[in-house]
């Protein structure tokens, strides 16, 4: 049995990376995939053909989940498109690092803007129809950042610690129609843009977390699985640290 079949999943930011990683282990868990991406055309259309060929619908759109009117179109699309929206994971977000003394006023607000306000443009987007299923699980990507801050990233950290607050009002607000939302914070996760650090750093941070590996896209997945299947029925305004140990 497939913990999520027959479940349409809305996945922000899902050409690469941690998204990628959630798209692909849904589909393999019976899961319809209406994915977005911003830029990467390409690897969108060969996400696309890759979960269609796991026996599952999968369609991947180009929006801009920090454009309030572009999530509202995008919730429209999915639904004419799939015929329900039972899933939803903002996943989609940036950093653009910086000491606070060197950091410019738009580098704070892009980052607020993509990963924060895009939490509130695609839950405020799916909200009416899950209120209608009256079911629903929405689960939103901060970073053990929002938990714990990092120097040097006080924007990204902001709107991390700011998805956290947010998920939880959002569980307190919906909960009686029985959707849930809840929050997953990883931890250092290999993907391609840790790639490109150096290898020292790398090997720094492994020595840091107690199970002494970077996490991979699919222990976030498989976390998320957990979260959007009727497994996890009874929780909700929770804040899961998948980050092998790093904030015990």
């Amino acid at each position: 049995m497939k913990l999520l079949e027959g479940k349409t999943a809305i996945i922000t930011g899902a050409s690469r990376g941690i998204g990628k990683g959630i798209a692909e282990v849904f589909a393999k868990q019976g899961a319809n995939v209406a994915f977005t991406y911003s830029a990467s055309v390409e690897a969108a259309n060969v996400l696309e053909s890759e979960l269609n060929g796991l026996g599952v619908k999968a369609k991947g759109y180009k929006s801009n989940a920090a454009s309030f009117n572009e999530a509202q179109k995008l919730a429209d699309d999915v639904l004419l498109e799939f015929g329900s929206i039972d899933i939803l994971i903002n996943n989609a977000g940036i950093t653009k690092d910086n000491l606070l003394m060197r950091m410019g006023e738009s580098d704070f607000d892009t980052v607020i803007e993509v990963n924060l306000k895009s939490v509130f443009n695609m839950t405020k987007a799916v909200q009416r129809t899950m209120l209608k299923q009256r079911k629903g699980s929405i689960i939103n990507m901060s970073s053990v950042v929002g938990v714990k801050g990092n120097a040097g990233q006080t924007n990204y950290a902001a709107s991390k610690a700011g998805i956290i607050g947010f998920s939880k009002s959002v569980a307190l607000e919906l909960g009686s129609r029985n959707i849930r939302s809840n929050v997953v914070a990883p931890g250092f996760i290999e993907t391609e843009m840790t790639a490109k650090l150096n290898e020292d750093v790398v090997k720094g941070w492994r020595a840091g977390i107690p199970l002494k590996r970077g996490g991979t896209p699919e222990d976030i997945a498989n976390v998320c699985v957990f979260l959007a299947s009727d497994m996890s029925a009874y929780v909700t305004g929770q804040t899961l640290n998948v980050d092998g140990g790093m904030l015990t």
